[in-house]
């Protein structure tokens, strides 16, 4: 048997147990695109990693110390206006209206008397690992899925009839310890056990004992790995619901491989175990802002952002063979490239990478308004052959990045910063990857 273990509304829930006066009323955690990253003056950003995984994203943070109106209100053309989304809403917000997602003054005129709380992602990460450990000590195989989100293998461990009792204490438990309430779902299979989940909430246990009976009514879009690309297929041809797929058996082993995986998981006859601690495939980072058109800006906030990516990356002691940007501008437009560079990995190598990639795709005149930027195809995941002839070029700019990583380890990611993150009034080339 497995168990899912969903936290509910984690970021409001981890929020209430360090301020009981949040509890019973319309909370809302509101988040805004952290731009002091690519603020001229020191920050002491630092990275969190603990309990990040392929699913859990790492988050760079400074400590929370903002108002909602230091945070949240800006003042455009003589008015305040309130900047931000909803990342997390109480049950009684909901009820309201308030969703995931929506703009806070949005979220304000549906529900006035809704309290917004900055986000403090550090808090909610430490809180994440600390349940994962306590997770780890009750069964013996654990996975992490995502922030607040586990799954657990009672195989060989509790007898099934007894595995809602067992859940029953473990959810008690969790809330003694951490004042957060989980819901947990429970099947022979992980990914049914997942989709259960949705009907113990909120502070629920919901016990799967037939599958087909189970899935016959719930809508196609509600199953996990069923993206927007899949659900349209299945909707041309007049799929509305998990039920309905049963006879569609041809159908599924017709689109290969993750077709004939998805099929099964749909049925519960996956057979997918527990993954303890899932590699990372790719490290990324984004930042949506305001609309910018000044090229060299726009340069400088690509190099900022790269340093980030090529901290989290030395972390990994990983070495990315492909590099990406993506630009989005105003009014849907898009302009993305990526390259394939089989070199040994350093900060100076991505900046230089990316400033001329960023010279060849960026739309002049455009009003860019987020900046994304990943590396992937790790070579201790993906081997390749790295090229001989900047080897030893590479190598010195590597030990250059490292003795950087060190000190940025010590005092903050911005206590070194290179030439083409300042900006243009300082006297720099900034299309040029400065060592």
């Amino acid at each position: 048997m497995f168990v899912h273990i969903d936290i509910d509304s984690f970021f409001v829930s981890a929020e209430r147990s360090r301020d009981p006066v949040l509890q019973g009323i319309p909370v809302a955690v509101g988040g805004r695109s952290n731009l002091e990253i690519f603020s001229p003056r020191r920050t002491r950003i630092r990275l969190m990693d603990d309990n990040a995984g392929a699913f859990v994203a790492p988050v760079f943070y400074t400590d929370r110390s903002s108002s909602f109106r230091e945070h949240f209100i800006d003042r455009v053309e003589g008015r305040e206006k309130i900047r931000g989304i909803v990342t997390t809403s109480s049950y009684e917000a909901r009820e309201r209206g308030v969703r995931t997602g929506m703009p806070l003054a949005q979220a304000l005129r549906l529900c006035p008397e809704l309290v917004v709380v900055p986000g403090d992602l550090l808090f909610y990460h430490r809180i994440s690992h600390a349940i994962a450990g306590f997770l780890a000590r009750r069964i013996p195989r654990i996975e992490q899925y995502s922030i607040d989100e586990f799954f657990g293998d009672l195989g060989g461990w509790i007898e099934e009839e007894e595995s809602e009792a067992f859940a029953a204490a473990l959810q008690r438990e969790l809330f003694e310890r951490f004042a957060i309430p989980v819901s947990i779902g429970i099947a022979r299979s992980k990914w049914i056990a997942k989709l259960a989940t949705g009907f113990a909430k909120p502070y629920g246990i919901y016990r799967v004992r037939n599958v087909e009976e189970f899935i016959r009514e719930i809508p196609i879009g509600e199953f996990p790995g069923i993206g927007r690309g899949y659900a349209r297929r299945l909707e041309e041809r007049g799929v509305r619901t998990l039920g309905e797929i049963t006879p569609l058996k041809g159908l599924f082993e017709s689109w290969g491989k993750y077709g004939r995986q998805l099929y099964r998981r749909i049925h519960g006859s996956d057979g997918e175990g527990i993954e303890p601690r899932a590699s990372r495939q790719s490290v990324g980072i984004s930042r949506t802002f305001d609309p910018i058109f000044d090229p060299a800006e726009l340069r400088r906030r690509i190099m900022i952002l790269a340093r980030h990516v090529a901290y989290i990356t030395l972390k990994l002691e990983a070495n990315p063979t492909l590099y990406a940007l993506k630009i989005r501008y105003e009014h849907g437009l898009r302009a993305k490239e990526s390259l394939r560079v089989e070199r040994i990995f350093s900060e100076h190598l991505l900046k230089a990478t990316l400033a001329e990639s960023f010279e060849r795709i960026h739309l002049r005149g455009r009003g860019a308004v987020k900046l994304s930027l990943s590396v992937s195809d790790f070579t201790h995941l993906h081997p390749r052959t790295l090229s001989l002839l900047e080897a030893e070029q590479d190598r010195r700019d590597r030990r250059l990045t490292m003795g950087m990583q060190r000190i940025r380890d010590r005092f903050g990611l911005d206590a070194i910063r290179t030439g083409n993150e300042l900006s243009a009034s300082s006297g720099y080339d900034l299309s040029k990857g400065l060592r």
